[in-house]
């Protein structure tokens, strides 16, 4: 039986918790990166709007909001690994349900029970990156969000080229294939994990605590920021491929998502080398910032070859905000208390994701024009740079 690891875990040992670590970022980002690269097949098959795809795209992060602050109580409840247990059991559960859609309503409800389930393991994460290695927090993030990363370009990768073919074409196929993968790391995590911060918060003298502290403004800046990182990346999966069939360059859907994914995991291999030394610092947001406007400018005015290469600008520029934010819950909370600070960020931050993707697909349904629908994104990713400069002045959290 695995057991929990000690405070200065042997290299074998700190080697299984980052393993464990990174399955379980790949199975809170795969269910929900598999659908872009299919989402015209659904488009055709169940007859979808811009505005639907905006809201199928907006669900599961509504969810993510929604479901933070539960996923906080499962974690002081429950204790952290079981929460992450169930929360991939679920996922996978919930992620094949949706190759069973036969309308957009049945679609959105699977969606949004997926959604639930990956939000539930989200502020478990976190926490377990505080329990499991605490002198290694930066290197933990990274190696989670990097787990995420991948399993976010699993999908947009492999799916055209490889998967689709494989399995005659059927997006339905195609889920279940994707959500199968994701019950394996179940599996792994039941067999490998140790057991720690398993006691239930009722059997201890001290229950701990588990509602998020909305008074404190940090919690606010960092899921206004986080938000916006995120809405710039989901935003740009969710719209590009049907904005690629809209200007007669269908062919450059598998390179572009492949690029928008990939390039994001190039960046987070990177920060598993300097995470110590971009940690808690300004200059990142200032850079990534403004480069994701630009690669979004370029997608819409240059077109062409050139919207391979921006997408893997804007890749890039949405890892680096992403990874430098996910590392600041469990190096700034105290260690009972990071599933509380993370909880909070995430409903914050997802909150705002849900509802800007459904803004972007109801200006293009308005208006007819397909750029349309990235204004908002390029607007998010100037707030990222606004949170960065925000948080320079806050508490000293940045240097």
């Amino acid at each position: 039986m695995p057991q929990s690891p000690s405070p200065d875990p042997s290299r074998a040992e700190l080697f299984r918790l980052l393993a464990l670590l990174w399955l379980g970022g790949v199975a809170s980002r795969m269910p929900i990166l598999a659908i872009p690269p299919v989402i015209p097949l659904i488009h055709d098959d169940l007859h979808l709007s811009e505005t639907a795809v905006g809201f199928l795209v907006g669900l599961p992060l509504g969810m993510f909001a929604l479901a933070a602050v539960p996923g906080s109580l499962f974690v002081a409840r429950l204790g952290v690994r079981r929460t992450m247990l169930y929360g991939v059991l679920l996922t996978a559960a919930a992620s094949a349900a949706r190759s069973a859609a036969i309308d957009p309503f049945t679609l959105f409800v699977a969606t949004a029970l997926t959604g639930f389930a990956v939000a539930v393991m989200q502020p478990a994460l976190p926490s377990l990156v505080r329990a499991w290695v605490p002198a290694r927090v930066p290197l933990g993030t990274a190696v989670y969000t990097n787990g995420m990363v991948s399993g976010a370009t699993c999908g947009p990768a492999f799916t055209i080229p490889f998967v689709l073919p494989w399995l005659g074409g059927s997006w339905r196929l195609d889920i279940v294939f994707w959500s199968a993968l994701i019950g394996i790391i179940a599996l792994l995590f039941a067999a490998f994990g140790p057991r720690t911060a398993e006691t239930p918060a009722s059997a201890v003298a001290v229950p701990s605590r588990w509602w998020p502290d909305w008074k404190d403004p940090l919690i606010w800046w960092l899921g206004i920021g986080f938000g916006a990182t995120n809405t710039s990346y989901f935003g740009a999966n969710a719209f590009l491929p049907d904005y690629l069939v809209t200007i007669g360059r269908p062919d450059l859907t598998a390179a572009s998502l492949g690029w928008l994914n990939g390039a994001q995991l190039f960046a987070s291999f990177g920060l598993l080398w300097l995470a110590g030394r971009v940690h808690r610092r300004l200059w990142p947001y200032l850079v990534f910032g403004p480069l994701s406007v630009a690669a979004i400018a370029a997608i819409i005015w240059l077109g062409g070859d050139w919207i391979v290469l921006s997408a893997a600008i804007l890749g890039v520029s949405a890892a680096v905000p992403f990874v430098l934010i996910l590392a600041l819950p469990p190096a700034l909370s105290a260690p009972n208390d990071v599933h509380r600070t993370a909880a909070g960020m995430f409903t914050i931050s997802y909150g705002i994701a849900v509802i800007v993707p459904v803004i972007c697909g109801a200006l293009w349904d308005l208006s007819g024009a397909a750029w349309t629908a990235f204004v908002p994104l390029a607007i998010c990713a100037l707030v990222t740079t606004a949170m960065g400069v925000r948080l320079t002045r806050h508490r000293g959290v940045l240097a």
